[in-house]
């Protein structure tokens, strides 16, 4: 069970379903199951007999994309809170059959975020592990206020990794215990607005690059090392950006 406020669910919203199966089946193996007609045709991504990712078509007016689920006990509560954090409910709770409930927020810099309850499904059953979830961070334009909201909206315990004038990045938890990230992206954004991004591990970075744009992903930024692994940022093709590292953990 995750603790509250931590990633405990990654989705991917898609205007191509079988796309979607087909190149992250050929990039990471996983399998899909069956759409569920109650839920908007709602599939998972299973890595071996473990669910890893979410998948759905991409519903009117919103654009294809992953994003992040954090857990609470106390959805309500949560979204209480996130109002007065500054924060703004897109999707009020929602049940899910005896799974849970999830509800979907933007944060003060205008990130999308979901919150989920869990009962018999408390998420993604692996992390940290190659071709499973890995890393989750916000990119905003709004630093200050954004930690704040996470702090206030989901209890996140804070720490600052860096408080330089070149990269300002608070964690959620400490050193090897963080588990989440926000970056003050607002230089790196531009004119693009702030969102959550998520990493997936995988055993070779550079080999996994070669092959995503083998089955028609594109690169965005090429592999490099960092302290804490060596990342690339692509597209699926359908557009959609994700980015893989093979980490030093």
């Amino acid at each position: 069970m995750s603790l509250d406020g931590e990633p405990c669910w990654i989705q991917l919203t898609t205007d191509d379903v079988d796309m979607a199966i087909s190149f992250y089946g050929d990039l990471f193996g996983w399998s899909a199951g069956e759409p569920s007609e109650e839920h908007q045709g709602y599939r998972m991504f299973f890595r071996g007999d473990q669910p890893v990712a979410g998948l759905v078509p991409t519903p009117d007016g919103i654009s294809p994309s992953w994003s992040v689920f954090l857990a609470t006990t106390d959805l309500a509560a949560t979204l209480e809170r996130a109002t007065a954090a500054g924060g703004r409910v897109l999707i009020e709770t929602w049940p899910v059959g005896d799974l849970g409930s999830f509800a979907e927020l933007v944060d003060p810099a205008g990130a999308a975020i979901g919150a989920w309850q869990a009962d018999t499904f408390a998420g993604f059953a692996v992390r940290n592990q190659d071709n499973a979830p890995a890393w989750f961070e916000t990119l905003s334009t709004r630093y200050d206020e954004t930690v704040a909201f996470y702090r206030d909206a989901f209890g996140w315990d804070t720490h600052i990794m860096s408080d330089t004038p070149q990269f300002r990045y608070t964690t959620l938890g400490r050193d090897q215990n963080a588990r989440a990230g926000i970056m003050d992206a607002t230089a790196l954004l531009g004119d693009q607005p702030s969102r959550w991004q998520v990493y997936l591990q995988v055993a070779d970075c550079d080999e996994t690059v070669a092959r995503a744009v083998s089955v028609g992903g594109e690169l965005v930024r090429a592999a490099e090392d960092t302290p804490y692994g060596r990342m690339a940022t692509l597209t699926d093709p359908g557009g959609v950006q994700f980015c893989v590292m093979r980490a030093n953990w």
